[in-house]
């Protein structure tokens, strides 16, 4: 991890109506780092996300990313810069219709002019690359597991080899071991073909196995950014209440439990 921002936020509001959900938002997001964004319901966790994929619209702000200003850039540049990531919804986002390999291909139909054998043969290697065997290509979400789906998801979002990948509670409705194999995919994934990964997340075992930095969203801003261990010494009552709570303890007992013989 550098401390380049690749993408940096800077006095972000975000307003539905008369509901106010960011004020004053600073965060740099740095290359190569796996960055947990925590907080409590209706902090506008995944508000954040989409807000900072264009999705949806800030009321005030300023978002650069990649060196380029959102707002100020022309289609052309937006589309560019889209093609430098991916995404994971929460629910996987795959399209019924279509067969995982079918998904996968559809970023590469939108942004490349490639030879039907060769984005069979691109699809191939992401479905392998998530850990699926390769009778999963053929299947449509609705014949997978909600594990195999969420990995389907994640081979989607790595289809045009992205440099950043953001995922919205990636392991939500995993049961534990789920959980802990996606986490681990998520970690050898990221050294592997150096990802700089923005994560939405709840899930304390994730943030101890994966995060280099956690961010707080609190009081409608990202109140503290940091480790784990900095987030352990902060005194703000909901982030104590949330890192040394019942959850919390079990998280950093299970991280520091020897590795299974």
């Amino acid at each position: 991890m550098t401390h380049e921002a690749i993408i940096s936020v800077r006095d972000l509001r975000n307003q539905f109506g008369p509901q106010v959900v960011h004020d004053h938002l600073d965060l740099d997001i740095y290359r190569g780092e796996v960055l947990g964004i925590v907080g409590g319901s209706g902090t506008g966790k995944s508000v954040l996300l989409r807000t900072i994929l264009g999705i949806n619209r800030s009321a005030a702000g300023r978002i650069e990313i990649f060196g380029k200003v959102r707002g100020e850039m022309s289609r052309a540049e937006e589309q560019s810069i889209e093609q430098r990531w991916g995404v994971l919804f929460q629910d996987g986002a795959l399209f019924s219709s279509l067969t995982v390999a079918q998904n996968i291909q559809v970023a590469l139909k939108e942004h490349l002019r490639m030879p039907q054998k060769l984005m069979d043969e691109i699809a191939a290697v992401k479905i392998g690359l998530v850990g699926l065997p390769p009778e999963a290509g053929p299947k449509f979400p609705s014949e997978l597991s909600g594990g195999m789906r969420k990995r389907a998801g994640l081979a989607r979002a790595l289809a045009l080899d992205p440099e950043i990948v953001f995922l919205d509670e990636p392991t939500a409705g995993l049961d534990p071991i789920g959980a802990s194999a996606f986490d681990e995919l998520i970690k050898n994934l990221q050294a592997t073909l150096g990802l700089t990964v923005f994560m939405v997340t709840h899930d304390l075992d994730s943030l101890y196995a994966i995060c280099d930095r956690i961010a707080v969203l609190a009081e409608k801003k990202v109140l503290v950014t940091g480790t784990i261990q900095e987030m352990m010494a902060q005194e703000h009552p909901w982030i104590r209440e949330y890192f040394h709570g019942p959850r919390g303890r079990a998280a950093m007992a299970a991280k520091s439990a020897p590795p299974r013989p």
